[in-house]
């Protein structure tokens, strides 16, 4: 696209242009210090954007990782910690106020000697429940009384969610589970990492298990049962590749239909003891292995689930018990991420209350901590985009009108949020006491469920948000065509009231392109304006639009994470569309400002080469080698390293910005340049 051709019909589209003044910086947005100029861009420009950065920032020993997200994230925690702390220290908040309910819950879980006088007590009525089990229908009952009393686990997964295929309608979703370990390849595969989590986690469960009571011998035969369901879980489960296909995962069954597959769950009368009443339909992800957990029902002895109905109480409370259990859950989390010390109690706390109770402590976030005139250039940097965006559809080369005019129909259908929830959400009944830690984690666990199935048989709610205030990251939602960008990620370096455009459309920008750039890609795409799952790609354009996304997946298979591990383009493709279709987008809004149309250089750098360095520290960073193989395997995001140039590489503008020729190490011939959105 010719930029100076497009400055008119910008124009004409109304698209404001920020316009901050090159003379108006107060600090280094883009500092040279950060840099490692000795690199060639061309060659390695993670390193030339960050390399100096990456070598003066090792990963803290309470971190498994640290860059820029982790910078920000450790100055939101700091922020909720002062926020906490005060409601804690205020002894005039009326009782049921947000500060009292933020201050008492964070009291208890910052009450460290009644947690460590009271041991395991909390679980133990729940643990003898278990022994009084006489045959399947109790293990089930169980299973269900768990799941509604706060104590979660479970063999199989249950929530209320939209119908994929009927937004406007809430339905039942069951789907598969059963498994502890962070993916189903940890207990199929035999290579060195596999075996060595699968020992921590055998040393996990007989700790647990002789901490509550079991002899050593015990103890391990508990485990040894406990290892063989869950692998056996563990076959029957689809892999996350699989799972990525929402039409897979899209099997509509009448409850008897279900009960024919699982001959041994009756769920007519089983989905009322899920709370759970008038509901004769439901969508199960993976019939395959509902069916396949129907058969251990039948072949595992009730004794083996009894032990794995203890171990799935265990494993949900022991990082909120006393030391010896937190310190057990800590080993395993160790072994799997490499993180040398546990994360401080101040901290966890901190993190806890936003998760636990985060609209309440999001109120308190943002008044103190979120700015209105942030809010406001945030929505006009949306409209920017999507502006830009829509003139990118219309000028797309491989794609036809048709189908042009169903992509700009859901793109003008987005639904834009910033920063927090228009209603907050109340928990109202949710009883929460200073004195008492795990319970106010168990009550909130049933107040957030009962709240999920009371959404059964209501209208969709369109308001609420899926991430607290303090969050650092945004998110895209297919069946409600949204894009949600939450207050803490409003800030620097993705975003400063203070920056000049360059850096604000190489961060933040390109975080709004990429939660739109979702839409359309490989998942995104297969849901329309209104978010229902349906084709709207005329089988010609789908067949472009798939060659280009294997060119993609192509791209970063080849990258490579650590000794023989590389990323995995199918399972990254979703997050790799996003970053490219984001970053396109965002250039495309950028060149429309009053920077982005002059060569004025800022610290030595040209506008160009000021977005796309934006870009690049966004994502620097360290992390540790155990973290690394762990999330190739289980996060559907590339690496820092393959952000940064994953997408600048098939871009003529960062070729230009930054002279890039035949024969440097990351050229692309300009006919092998994905070109997407």
């Amino acid at each position: 696209m010719k930029y100076q051709n497009l400055k008119r019909y910008f124009a004409a589209l109304g698209i404001v242009a920020a316009g901050f003044s090159a003379n108006a910086q107060t600090k280094k947005f883009i500092d040279p210090a950060n840099m490692d100029l000795s690199v060639k861009p061309g060659d390695d420009f993670y390193t030339y954007a960050s390399g100096t950065w990456v070598k003066n920032n090792p990963v803290p020993a309470k971190e498994t990782r640290w860059g820029s997200f982790n910078e920000l994230r450790d100055f939101n925690i700091n922020a909720v910690k002062s926020l906490v702390e005060e409601a804690a220290a205020d002894k005039s908040a009326p009782a049921g106020s947000v500060k009292r309910r933020v201050g008492d819950f964070y009291t208890a879980a910052m009450d460290s000697a009644t947690i460590e006088k009271l041991g395991y007590t909390p679980i133990k009525a729940d643990l003898a429940k278990i022994k009084l089990i006489k045959d399947i229908p109790g293990v089930l009952d169980q299973l269900a009384y768990m799941r509604t009393n706060g104590l979660g686990g479970g063999m199989f997964g249950l929530s209320v969610g939209q119908d994929r295929k009927n937004v406007n309608k809430y339905m039942v979703n069951i789907g598969q589970g059963g498994t502890t370990l962070p993916d189903r390849d940890y207990y199929l595969k035999d290579d060195a990492r596999s075996i060595k989590i699968r020992e921590a986690y055998n040393t996990y469960m007989v700790t647990l298990f002789t901490l509550t009571g079991s002899s050593p011998e015990e103890a391990k035969q508990k485990a040894a049962t406990v290892y063989k369901i869950e692998k056996q879980f563990a076959e029957a489960q689809m892999s996350r590749l699989e799972m990525r296909d929402p039409y897979a995962t899209y099997n509509k069954l009448t409850v008897a239909e279900l009960n024919k597959k699982t001959p041994d769950i009756n769920w007519t009368t089983y989905l009322p003891k899920f709370k759970i009443k008038n509901q004769d339909t439901v969508l199960v992800s993976s019939p395959k292995f509902m069916a396949s957990l129907d058969g251990m029902l039948k072949s595992v002895p009730v004794e083996d689930w009894k032990t794995y109905l203890e171990w799935n109480v265990l494993k949900g409370s022991a990082s909120n018990l006393s030391s010896p259990f937190v310190k057990a859950s800590f080993a395993f989390t160790q072994a799997q991420t490499g993180q040398k010390v546990q994360t401080p109690r101040w901290q966890r706390m901190s993190s806890l209350t936003d998760g636990t109770i985060g609209e309440l402590l999001g109120q308190l976030y943002v008044a103190k901590y979120f700015k209105p005139e942030a809010k406001e250039r945030m929505n006009q940097m949306i409209v920017n985009l999507r502006k830009a965006f829509e003139i990118r559809i219309n000028g797309l080369e491989w794609m036809s009108p048709e189908t042009k005019q169903k992509a700009l129909a859901k793109l003008h259908a987005f639904t834009p949020k910033v920063g927090y929830p228009e209603k907050w959400k109340n928990y109202d009944g949710l009883v929460i006491n200073k004195g008492t830690y795990f319970q106010n984690l168990r009550n909130a666990s049933v107040w957030s469920y009962n709240e999920m199935v009371d959404q059964l048989g209501k209208p969709v709610d369109r308001k609420r948000f899926g991430m607290t205030p303090p969050t650092v990251n945004a998110y895209y939602s297919p069946t409600l065509n949204e894009i949600v960008f939450p207050a803490g990620i409003l800030q620097f370096p993705f975003f400063d009231p203070n920056a000049d455009d360059a850096v604000n459309y190489g961060g933040i920008g390109a975080v709004i392109g990429h939660e739109m750039s979702h839409g359309f890609d490989d998942s995104g795409s297969q849901y329309d304006a209104a978010g229902n799952l349906k084709n709207w790609w005329t089988a010609e354009d789908k067949a472009k639009f798939d060659a280009k996304t294997k060119a993609l997946g192509e791209q970063f298979d080849a990258y490579t994470v650590l000794d023989t591990i590389h990323v995995i383009g199918k399972l990254t493709m979703g997050e790799n569309i996003g970053d490219l279709g984001g970053l396109n987008a965002a250039y495309t809004a950028f060149k429309m400002t009053k920077q982005g149309q002059s060569n004025e250089k800022i610290d030595g750098f040209t506008p160009d080469q000021r977005f796309f360095l934006a870009w690049a520290q966004v994502w620097r960073g360290n992390i540790l080698p155990e973290s690394a193989a762990q999330l190739i395997k289980t996060d559907p995001h590339s690496p820092g390293p393959y952000r940064t140039i994953g997408a600048p590489v098939n871009m003529d503008a960062w070729y230009k910005a930054f002279d890039v020729k035949p024969g440097d190490k990351l050229y692309k011939k300009p006919e092998d340049r994905i070109r997407m959105w």
